[in-house]
């Protein structure tokens, strides 16, 4: 960058490439510029250290925006200071410094700003001027978050038009149109989870990083291949009990409008007190169930012990009653406060063995993979949030339509690869049928009891995921049944194909559609953002001295009323007498 040199004679496209041009030579040389004059016909500068002889200036060309420089005098004297910041280094030049940097990725964060600016120019600039001048950047390439919400209802509107059937409405509150909350379901969504997918809705919420901040809440599923599948998801602008039973109810509509009768659902969530209520109430039929993976992360960081996780993932998958008392015996002799930690989630809610419901092998929730799809795009605007969701979702039907579309066999591939393993193994078993569906297979360590009328044997396996187990398999090919018919159908490819067998269009760029919004007739409503903002700066941590844990804690006295809990300052007796003698 030190080679950043003029000659006179030498022109510029216009006065701004001019401007441009002298202020990067500026900082890369590292010489402070007093400009003297500017405008659009002349601009003259000279070096702002004092005693320094070097000066420029240039002027316009007659007839032409080009610029050229008239006269170039003296060199620099000064020296130069590397460790220092440069009044040329303003926001619109780090705007300009990293534009294509956000555009490939849009988490650039601020110290790494700081030093690839430090690495190429050899200064140093604050990191709140770094800060600024990405929020400044990344309104330039993707619009501003103010846009973003007044812009809502009329990408919902071509939602609605692109896609038919599709659900997509903005909720405002106040006079003023705050924004409130949004609901978005695709048609192709509800259609393929109602027509193919497992009837299992994992919900999640995941915090947004722009401007207003927000919640992304969501509902997805699994497909025959054990895919993730997004059902439907919504922004509020505060996660808490109202707003879940918000998003249950919307999400119980859209589902109600696609289904001659809801389908018995299972509920696969962290635990929030907010969304066991709000499914309780709106899907009164389903069942429900703690995600496992939460559920150990939870037990892990509260007690710091993975042998702990592993037992508690063990009892999960425990098929009997008697194992899972085992199981559970061991962890109370690891740690009994860890156990009676664990009474305030009932086994019928996460254990497999005292589930109700049926989860199809699914201990966890699939809703961390959701998050992951947005969480590069969570600091931007709300809009484009919603378009990137959107993208993904084109994107990732195409690639499983043309995946399922491809596959020959009877079940989709992991659900064949599973049967297969299974009828391998059903081969080294050896059959005794007691009537028309009962069987007992016998292996080289036990025996097991099938029943084909009821589909269940004594291992569990058949009732929990769906697929006829080893023993099953064994004891269908004995009586020359086929396997396949004995299968679940929301494990076969055409329940496969059948999720993906609607498209989700595409949306007209936002030229063409705001034409058409300007075009219409009705006025749309203009959503204002949310008045709860994002604070400056970082966050604040709230960090615990090791010691602090130990230490027991100081009991405070009032020594006004003689109780504990408060001191004089906040005592409230005065307050109350003073009331009762007015």
């Amino acid at each position: 960058m030190e080679d950043c040199s003029f000659v006179v004679g030498q022109e510029f496209p216009d006065v701004k490439a001019f401007r441009n041009a002298i202020k990067e030579a500026a900082i890369a040389q590292h010489f402070e510029l007093r400009i003297i004059k500017s405008d659009l016909i002349r601009y003259f500068a000279k070096c702002a250290t004092e005693g320094c002889p070097w000066r420029i200036r240039a002027v316009k060309l007659p007839n032409s925006p080009a610029f050229t420089i008239r006269s170039l005098e003296g060199i620099h004297t000064c020296g130069k200071n590397a460790q220092n910041g440069h009044h040329q280094a303003s926001v619109d030049w780090i705007v300009n410094f990293i534009e294509e940097r956000l555009r490939d990725d849009i988490n650039y964060k601020p110290k790494d700003i700081l030093h690839d600016i430090h690495k190429q120019y050899g200064i140093t600039i604050p990191y709140k001027q770094a800060w600024r001048a990405k929020e400044r950047g990344l309104a330039a390439i993707y619009g501003s978050s103010e846009e973003g919400y007044c812009l809502l209802p009329s990408y919902c509107d071509q939602i609605k038009k692109t896609n038919p059937g599709s659900i997509a409405e903005v909720f405002t509150t106040g006079s003023d149109n705050r924004f409130q909350r949004l609901f978005v379901s695709f048609y192709a969504c509800t259609y393929g989870f109602l027509n193919g997918c497992l009837p299992i809705v994992s919900l999640g919420g995941i915090q947004l990083k722009n401007k207003y901040l927000g919640t992304l809440l969501s509902a997805t599923s699994f497909d025959a291949d054990g895919g993730l599948f997004p059902l439907a998801f919504g922004v509020v602008d505060e996660e808490n009990d109202e707003s879940w039973m918000w998003f249950l109810s919307e999400l119980h509509k859209a589902l109600e409008m696609n289904a001659e009768s809801m389908p018995k659902l299972t509920f696969l969530f962290d635990g929030k007190k907010g969304i066991v209520d709000a499914v309780r109430r709106k899907f009164s039929n389903s069942s429900q169930a703690f995600c496992m993976r939460h559920l150990s992360e939870s037990i892990g960081k509260e007690f710091r012990n993975s042998r702990l996780m592993h037992l508690l993932w063990k009892a999960a998958y425990a098929t009997s009653v008697i194992s899972f008392k085992e199981i559970m015996a061991e962890i109370e002799d690891v740690s009994s406060e860890a156990a009676k930690w664990l009474q305030q989630f009932p086994p019928s809610r996460w254990a497999l063995v005292h589930f109700e419901g049926i989860r199809y092998g699914h201990l966890s929730s699939n809703i961390e993979d959701f998050n992951r799809w947005i969480l590069e795009f969570r600091e931007l605007p709300i809009l484009q949030v919603i378009e990137q969701i959107h993208n993904k979702l084109m994107v990732e039907f195409e690639a499983r339509r043309m995946k399922s579309n491809s596959c020959f066999s009877v079940l989709a591939p992991c659900a064949e690869k599973q049967m297969i393993e299974a009828i391998n193994q059903a081969s080294t078993y050896q059959v005794l049928r007691s009537d028309e569906v009962e069987f007992e297979v016998l292996s080289a360590e036990r025996s097991e009891i099938v029943n084909i009328g009821t589909r269940c044997c004594s291992c569990r396996d058949w009732q929990f995921n769906g697929i006829p187990c080893s023993h099953a398999v064994a004891a269908l090919i004995s009586c020359r049944k086929d396997v396949y018919a004995f299968t679940e159908k929301c494990f076969t490819v055409a329940s496969y194909r059948e999720t993906y067998g609607v498209e989700i269009h595409p949306i007209p760029g936002r030229i063409k559609w705001r034409k058409m919004s300007e075009g219409a007739d009705d006025e749309t409503e203009v959503v204002r953002p949310p008045k709860s903002r994002r604070p400056p700066g970082r966050p604040e941590k709230k960090r615990i001295c090791v010691e602090d844990l130990n230490r027991e804690k100081h009991v405070v006295h009032c020594s006004r009323c003689n109780q504990t809990g408060h001191y004089k300052t906040t005592c409230k007796a005065d307050s109350m007498n003073s009331i009762e003698q007015f």
